[in-house]
């Protein structure tokens, strides 16, 4: 897995990714993940899903979790939101948001694409689960290399 962490951080500027997840955070109560994943045959949309479990985004109090599962080797990645967004913004949302990032995915420019899917979903998180005074982090800001 050594080897998998040093090429990721070539392509991935993870210190400013964790940085946009703190400064989304401080707009919503919802909590937003980034998950970045090595080379692996099979589904990237079921192994977003597993992620989203082993991480705990469904166990968020107001169910307002949002993954960003990105496999840089594959040029792909999933959204995934939780019930208490989802029903919120629709899949239009999530749509649109996947047409926000996959340019930036084409261009191998990643960390932009995963910026922007932040800034995107902060948006909506701030809107429908504003911040509030007694707010609690309730998942880790940093990049997830799991899976």
């Amino acid at each position: 897995m050594i080897g998998f962490s040093r090429r990721i951080r070539r392509l991935v500027d993870i210190p400013r990714i964790e940085r946009a997840i703190a400064d989304a955070e401080l707009r919503t109560s919802g909590e937003i993940r980034v998950s970045v994943a090595p080379l692996f045959w099979g589904s990237v949309d079921r192994a977003a899903e597993r992620a989203f479990v082993r991480l705990g985004m469904g166990r968020t109090r107001e169910k307002s979790g949002v993954l960003l599962f990105v496999v840089p080797a594959r040029r792909r990645f999933v959204v995934l939101g939780d019930a208490g967004i989802h029903e919120r913004v629709g899949q239009g949302f999530w749509d649109e948001l996947v047409r926000t990032m996959t340019p930036y995915f084409r261009q191998k420019n990643f960390t932009d694409g995963i910026v922007k899917g932040i800034e995107a979903a902060a948006e909506a998180l701030a809107g429908h689960f504003p911040r509030a005074s007694d707010d609690v982090n309730e998942l880790p800001d940093d990049v997830d290399l799991g899976e």
